[in-house]
C-alpha cells in the first residue's frame, strides 16, 4: 500500500515523462495524475493538433514547404485547451472549441505528426504554450522533450521505452479496438520512421535527460509501471526529508 500523503510530502511535483511511440507514457501519466490529484497535459497531443489543423486547411507538413507568414497566421488561429471530460474523468484535448481527442489519434495524423513537430517555429510555439501550463506546479506531463527542454528542472523524469514488437503489437491492438483498419506492417512502419524523426530532427530531439530514470515496460503490466514510478517518487520524498 503505497503511501498517497506523497502529493503533500513533495511541494507542488513537476513530473517528466519522455520516450518512444507507443510506450504507453500517456496511460501511466494519467493514471500517476489521477491517483495523486496531480494536473496531466499531453504534450504530443498538441503537435497533434496542430498537424490536425494543418491538413485540414490543406497546408503544408515540412518545415522547407511551408512559408513562415503563412505558418505564423496558422499558429495564431490555433486555440488549444484541455478540458475534463465529465464521462471518463480524464484530460482532453480541445482544438479552436472542438474536442478532437479521437480524431488526432488517427494513422494519417500519426503519419504526420513527426514532421509537424519538427518544425522550429512549431516547437518553439508549443514550448512555451506548455511552460505556461506549470504555473505552481502539482503537474504531469508526457512527450518527447519534457524532461530536456520544456522542465529541465523537473522533480522526477522519467524514459519509457520498450522493445519495438511489442510497441508495435500494442498500438496495433488499439487501432483495432478503435475500428480502424491498418496491418501490424504499417503500424510498425510507422512507428520506424516517427522514431527516426523524434531521434534526428534538430529542434529539441528525443533523447534521454541525463538525470532521468529509464522505465523499460517490454514485460511489465499497467500495475507494476505505476508502482515504479510511486516508488521513484517516494524515494523522491525521502531524500527531501533527510
Amino acid at each position: 500500500m503505497h503511501n498517497f500523503a506523497l502529493k503533500m510530502s513533495i511541494q507542488n511535483p513537476v513530473v517528466a515523462i519522455d520516450g518512444f511511440s507507443s510506450c504507453g507514457k500517456s496511460t501511466v501519466a494519467k493514471a500517476l495524475a489521477k491517483r495523486l490529484g496531480l494536473r496531466y497535459i499531453d504534450s504530443g497531443a498538441m503537435y497533434r493538433a496542430v498537424t490536425l489543423y494543418l491538413m485540414r486547411n490543406g497546408l503544408p507538413l515540412t518545415a522547407d514547404a511551408i512559408d513562415k507568414d503563412v505558418l505564423a497566421s496558422a499558429l495564431d488561429a490555433i486555440h488549444i485547451d484541455f478540458k475534463i471530460s465529465a464521462e471518463s474523468g480524464l484530460s482532453e484535448i480541445w482544438l479552436n472549441g472542438e474536442n478532437v481527442e479521437q480524431e488526432i489519434r488517427t494513422m494519417e495524423v500519426s503519419s504526420n505528426v513527426s514532421f509537424v513537430s519538427a518544425i522550429p517555429e512549431v516547437r518553439h510555439r508549443m514550448v512555451a504554450q506548455q511552460q505556461r501550463m506549470r504555473e505552481d506546479g502539482n503537474l504531469v506531463m508526457d512527450g518527447r522533450d519534457i524532461g530536456t527542454t520544456v522542465f529541465p528542472d523537473a522533480d522526477l523524469k522519467l524514459f519509457m521505452t520498450a522493445d519495438p514488437e511489442v510497441r508495435a503489437a500494442r498500438r496495433h491492438k488499439e487501432l483495432q479496438l478503435k475500428g480502424a483498419v491498418v496491418t501490424l506492417d504499417e503500424v510498425r512502419n510507422n512507428l520506424q520512421s516517427r522514431d527516426l524523426e523524434d531521434q534526428s530532427r534538430k529542434e529539441s530531439p528525443l533523447r534521454k535527460a541525463d538525470d532521468a530514470v529509464i522505465l523499460d515496460n517490454t514485460q511489465l503490466d499497467f500495475e507494476e509501471q505505476l508502482d515504479f514510478v510511486i516508488r521513484h517518487l517516494e524515494q523522491l520524498k525521502s531524500v527531501g526529508t533527510e
